[in-house]
């Protein structure tokens, strides 16, 4: 299935029920009076998260949904039957806002959360209400409101621990294919990866992590060269991000500190918050290089680019490194959980 990440709808709640004008018809029992009873609510309209999609290709053909007016009153006093409500269905991480406003409405985050995006109209009521002292045979009743009306814009971001960075052919696809199960396309020619790709990498029966691997970036990405910028959305929510920097290629063919800054730039252009985050640098391809050349460049990197953060060595083709490197991810997601536990409980 092709991965759509962005989706437009249009929603509509139902209308609500009319209340209805009646009197009570009964033999034996003149001047019954007034009975209408009143209508019923329109359905709303929900988005609630499903696990098993991980697109919105779905909403490429189907735009438009509608919920179930409420039922009219009806006499003896009898409530028309509600709207039923209509749930659709999205992949987690969905961001839903107003097409007309920008507003965000919600994000769609847990299964267990349904978001209203469309109120359903509220019931009329009957002429049973309008009766008084003064005014006892009322033919008033209220009509029921419309449903709310709304174009929505979808909007995927992943939910992922961990993001992969980087160049074209630096080994990203490689790399998630290495520590996980998932199968991206791997090939010896830039942009193979034209959509993201999720893997979980399993520590321990039960300790593992979601990796996200994002089509490759390239210089002037934030102007719209390449493919990358417009996934760096669904890096946004990882908690740490791993750059893949090929080292085992001729320096005459590349500089690793030209492409680290490169992507360090495009990172700040697209997001102020994304550039800052958490960002350990992976040195792939190290099979090329002897132990002596891969200490010299590692060096070199660390001192041109004053590198503070973690630095690690691996061969993703061979797996070689990774899975010291997966280890020290789940410590440190570890610890990320641990500290957001202490804060909310503060």
């Amino acid at each position: 299935m092709k991965f759509v990440d962005e989706a437009k709808i249009r929603v509509e709640a139902g209308k609500g029920g009319n209340g209805c004008v009646s009197f009570r018809r009964e033999k034996f029992i003149p001047l019954g009076g007034p009975d209408g009873g009143d209508g019923g609510d329109g359905g709303s309209v929900y988005l609630v998260a499903d696990n098993g999609l991980n697109t919105l290709a779905d909403f490429r053909y189907t735009r438009s949904f509608k919920a179930e007016n409420g039922q009219g009153g009806m006499g003896r006093q009898m409530t028309g039957k509600g709207g039923e409500d209509l749930t659709i269905r999205v992949p987690l991480g969905t961001v839903v806002k107003d097409a007309d406003t920008e507003e965000v409405i919600g994000d769609v985050v847990a299964a267990d959360r349904p978001l209203l995006v469309a109120k359903g109209g509220r019931h009329g009521i009957g002429n049973i209400h309008f009766k008084s002292s003064t005014n006892r045979a009322p033919r008033q009743s209220t009509p029921g409101q419309p449903g709310e009306v709304r174009h929505l814009l979808l909007e995927l971001k992943v939910l992922a621990d961990v993001g992969l960075l980087g160049l074209p052919n630096a080994g990203k696809s490689t790399f998630i294919r290495a520590v996980s199960a998932a199968r991206p396309k791997v090939a010896d020619y830039p942009f193979t990866t034209l959509y993201p790709n999720l893997g979980v990498v399993r520590i321990e029966q039960d300790k593992s992590f979601v990796v996200a691997d994002i089509p490759g970036l390239i210089e002037g990405a934030s102007e719209g060269q390449g493919l990358g910028i417009q996934f760096l959305k669904h890096l946004t929510r990882t908690r740490l991000l791993l750059h893949i920097v090929d080292i085992g290629q001729p320096q005459e063919l590349g500089d690793p500190v030209h492409d680290i800054r490169v992507i360090e730039g495009e990172l700040r252009k697209y997001d102020a918050a994304l550039g800052s985050k958490e960002r350990w640098l992976v040195l792939n391809k190290i099979d090329m290089l002897t132990p002596e050349e891969i200490a010299q460049r590692r060096e070199r990197i660390v001192a041109e680019l004053a590198w503070q953060g973690p630095v690690y060595e691996v061969c993703a083709l061979s797996g070689s490194g990774t899975p010291l490197l997966c280890g020290r991810i789940m410590q440190h997601l570890g610890r990320v959980a641990k500290d957001v536990d202490e804060h909310e409980q503060a």
